[in-house]
C-alpha cells in the first residue's frame, strides 16, 4: 500500500427504531466509505435506507457492517456459534443491505465485521472463513475489511477475496496488535488533534503505535473513525484535514483494495 493515499471509513446506521446513535449526516461529509449496520447489532430498514440515500448523494461507498444478533449488547458480546450458522448470519445481513442499496440505486462494495465478531474473527480462522465464505458466495467482488496480520486477512487470501487492511485512529493498540479493551482507561482517543497526528503517522509509516510506546508494522489501506465515540465528528474533521495537509489523497475502499 502506497503511503500517499488512504480511505477514511466510519461505522454508521447504528440507531434502531426511535433511537439514534452517532451523527451519520455530518460524518458522511468527512469519510469516503460507510460501514452500515444491517439489523443485527443495530440498524433497521428505515435507518439503512436513510444512511444509504445520504451516502449516495455524497459519493460515499457503502459496506455491510455485519455483527452478532445482539441488539441489547450492541454486538459487543462474544457469541459462540457454528461456522455454518455464522456464515448464514452474515449472508443474511449482506443480503439485507444489498436489497436496500438496490432500492436507492447503490451497490454494496465491502464487508466489515462489527464489534465482538470483528475481534473474534481476527483471531479465529473458523469465524474468519465463515464470514469470507458468505461474501464469496453472495458477491466475490466484496472487499473484506480487516486488520493486517489477522485471520480475516488470511481468509480473504485463501478465498480469493479483495482485501483492505484497516487501522483505528481513535483506539489504542496493545503490543500484540490487539485493540486495548474498552474497559481500560484511555483505550478510546477523544483528542481530535492526537487522533489526527496518529492518522498521518500510521499512513506514512505503515505502522500502528502501541500503548507501551512501541510500533507494529502494518499494511494500512483504510482508517476507521468510530461514529459512536464522543466527538467523532470533530475527530473526523481533524483527521481529514491533517491527511489532506500532508498530501495524502482520500479515496473509497474499492480504490485501495487488492
Amino acid at each position: 500500500m502506497a503511503a500517499d493515499r488512504v480511505n477514511l471509513n466510519a461505522d454508521m446506521g447504528e440507531g434502531f427504531g426511535a433511537y439514534d446513535m452517532g451523527d451519520d449526516d455530518r460524518l458522511l461529509a468527512i469519510v469516503g466509505s460507510a460501514n452500515v449496520a444491517c439489523g443485527m447489532h443495530a440498524g433497521d430498514p428505515n435507518v439503512m435506507h436513510r444512511v444509504l440515500s445520504a451516502a449516495r448523494d455524497r459519493g460515499v461507498s457503502v459496506g455491510a457492517h455485519a455483527g452478532f444478533n445482539d441488539l441489547s449488547g450492541f454486538g459487543r458480546r462474544a457469541i459462540e456459534m457454528t461456522s455454518w450458522d455464522l456464515e448464514l448470519l452474515v449472508t443474511y445481513q449482506i443480503g439485507a443491505l444489498q436489497a436496500v442499496a438496490t432500492h436507492v440505486g447503490m451497490t454494496v462494495t465491502h464487508l466489515k465485521p462489527h464489534g465482538a465478531l470483528y475481534n473474534m474473527a481476527a483471531e479465529r480462522s473458523d469465524y474468519a472463513l465463515a464470514i469470507g465464505r458468505a461474501a464469496a458466495k453472495v458477491d466475490p467482488a466484496l472487499v473484506y475489511v480487516a486488520p493486517d496480520g489477522s485471520a480475516m486477512q488470511a481468509a480473504a487470501a485463501e478465498l480469493g477475496l479483495p482485501m483492505a487492511c484497516e487501522a483505528f485512529v481513535d483506539r489504542t493498540y496493545e503490543d500484540d496488535g490487539s485493540l486495548t479493551p474498552r474497559s481500560q482507561p484511555g483505550s478510546v482517543i477523544t483528542d481530535p488533534e492526537l487522533a489526527a497526528e496518529r492518522a498521518v503517522a500510521i499512513v506514512r509509516r505503515q505502522a500502528v503505535p502501541t500503548r507501551s510506546g512501541g510500533e507494529l508494522p502494518r499494511r494500512v489501506d483504510t482508517l476507521c473513525i468510530h461514529a459512536d465515540s464522543a466527538g467523532a465528528v470533530e475527530t473526523g474533521k481533524a483527521v481529514r484535514r491533517a491527511l489532506e495537509d500532508a498530501g495524502i489523497a482520500l479515496v473509497t475502499i474499492p480504490d485501495v483494495a487488492n
